[in-house]
């Protein structure tokens, strides 16, 4: 026996005495029946709640809940105002009958937590549609309206506005010229989901853009819901569907476009039929050289070369024709007015790579055109062609003619850029108005040319921005043909003239007005689609708000 032994109580009395002894004061008294758990740790958290206290829980309450989701006891009446900015939250107003451009603009302008939860969506199939097919199909949207020339925001508002179609809420658009992306966060927790795209090729097509802002408008109607089958079906047969416009009706429109444009700046019956010719044959020129694969730089150096020939074969010929208004009106047909305006657009919403991008693009085609007149030019001077470049001081002032001219040549460029048949007569009466409106205030008033034509755009682009709400589509094909007839063709021109007599000092001061009327086109039609959007009244209701970014104050 050991000495453990030999000190172990032998009696039960004994015994009870000893072990009292050794227990710790955690333990459980005798007689107390305690329940065990099932194998489970006793120790709870100080957030459980006790036994026996039933909390009350909302009805179709779910035991986890998002980080998205508002507190069952919150109470909007009653929050606490620490979170408040300054300046106060803004009431959210997005009026169902206003045109989805403004309502998917107000979203895009505002944080991701201020934005208003989408509208539930009856989907077709139980759980909806897959991400990645939605996101596929807002990236094919906003390719073809990026590749029609939509402006950056524009195409951003119209993919954030088909995700919501669909139920995808928490999605980020990003255009940068050729590169479509999206990024879609189910919740905080979950892994993003992204895809992109990117724009490989441009072309000039109204009526297909049309068609896309048509389907983006059924998509976002409440009242219906277009399967995602249907919206690819939808979008195959716009790619499919040929252009409105023959080939040789092109053609025949350049023509027409120079001939009146010509008129515009002076010219009578043989410089309309000579300007016509030279656009015509520089529009084949360029056909067939795009059919070859030369890049668009030199299609535009190759197009402005027969207009200027023709002009200088009619000063080497000392025929009594205004043989500047020949190459005047073959350069209204090639200046990229179209670009232009996109590309001051995006910088003015704040897009400025994008804006940077297609100005460069606007650049390179000036400069090709430049070139080809200005080898032509020089080689005519060289020859002893007389060329005057005070020529533009002595514009004769012909207003019903010239209105005229200005409809023609609004008409012949909506042709070309293969507008709707619907919206062509609109937009010839919009040409002639800004038209009007220039010569009144340029040739009557004696304004400036540049105040005249930012004056003159400005309206267009109102106009233009009324009848695309009207009809709930979008506003390039309303506003982009009827510049037209504002375009700097003849201060362009001059300026080239002026360089290849060697006074640069003179083509750099024309050259200079000719940037200025184009930006004044550009940004007077911008203007007028902002003052549009804030004081006039959409079809149904008030315009909704947008945010847009505030002053940086230099830092």
């Amino acid at each position: 026996m050991t000495d453990a032994e030999d000190r172990k109580p032998q009696s039960d009395e004994a015994r009870s005495a000893y072990d009292s002894e050794i227990t710790s004061e955690f333990a459980v008294p005798e007689g107390l029946a305690v329940p065990r758990g099932g194998g489970e740790s006793e120790t709870t958290s100080e957030f459980a709640l006790p036994e026996g206290l039933d909390a009350p829980q909302p009805p179709g309450a779910e035991p986890e809940r998002s980080a998205f989701s508002v507190p069952s006891t919150y109470s909007a009446r009653q929050a606490p105002p620490v979170f408040t900015p300054p300046e106060g939250i803004p009431a959210v107003s997005l009026i169902k009958d206003a045109p989805w451009q403004d309502r998917m603009r107000t979203m895009l302008r505002m944080p991701v937590t201020e934005r208003p939860a989408p509208e539930p969506v009856q989907k077709a199939e139980e759980g909806g549609p897959a991400v990645p097919r939605v996101l596929d199909l807002t990236l094919r949207i906003g390719e073809l309206l990026l590749a029609g020339g939509e402006g950056a925001e524009d195409v951003e508002a119209a993919m954030f506005a088909v995700c919501r179609a669909y139920g995808l809420d928490r999605c980020e658009p990003t255009v940068t010229f050729t590169l479509l992306s999206i990024s879609y966060q189910p919740s905080l927790v979950d892994d993003p989901v992204t895809a992109s795209r990117t724009v490989r090729r441009r072309g000039t097509d109204y009526t297909r853009l049309s068609a896309v802002f048509r389907l983006v408008d059924d998509l976002t109607t409440a009242d219906t819901h277009i399967p995602l089958e249907e919206a690819y079906r939808r979008l195959a047969e716009m790619r499919r569907n040929r252009h409105p416009y023959p080939g040789w009706a092109l053609t025949l429109a350049s023509g027409l476009l120079a001939g009146a444009a010509s008129v515009l700046v002076g010219g009578d019956l043989i410089v309309f039929v000579a300007a016509a010719l030279g656009a015509m044959l520089g529009d084949r020129l360029a056909w067939l050289c795009a059919g070859r694969g030369l890049p668009e730089f030199y299609q535009f150096t190759v197009a402005a070369m027969p207009p200027a020939a023709i002009g200088v074969a009619f000063a080497l010929a000392h025929v009594d024709v205004k043989a500047s208004a020949v190459v005047t009106g073959g350069l209204f047909a090639l200046l990229p007015g179209r670009a232009l305006v996109a590309g001051v657009q995006d910088g003015l919403t704040g897009f400025y790579i994008t804006a940077a991008a297609r100005l460069l693009e606007v650049m390179y085609f000036f400069v090709g055109i430049v070139i080809g007149v200005l080898l032509i030019l020089y080689f005519g001077v060289k020859v002893g062609g007389t060329l005057n470049p005070d020529a533009a001081l002595n514009i004769a002032e012909r207003p019903l003619l010239q209105i005229a001219a200005s409809m023609v040549l609004s008409l012949t460029f909506a042709v070309l850029l293969q507008q709707e048949r619907s919206t062509v007569l609109a937009v010839t009466l919009n040409g002639g108005v800004a038209w009007s409106v220039y010569g009144a205030m340029h040739y009557v008033g004696g304004i400036s040319p540049v105040a005249s034509t930012a004056v003159a755009a400005g309206l267009v682009g109102l106009f233009g921005q009324l009848l695309s709400r009207y009809r709930f589509a979008s506003a390039l094909p309303y506003t982009t043909a009827a510049i037209g007839p504002l375009l700097p063709g003849s201060a362009t021109y001059f300026g080239l003239l002026s360089m290849a007599q060697n006074e640069v000092d003179k083509g750099l001061v024309s050259l200079a007005k000719a940037a200025s009327l184009a930006m004044a086109i550009a940004i007077g039609v911008n203007l007028g689609s902002e003052i549009s959007r804030l004081f006039l009244r959409v079809p149904g209701g008030t315009a909704a708000g947008r945010r847009a970014a505030k002053r940086t104050r230099g830092f």
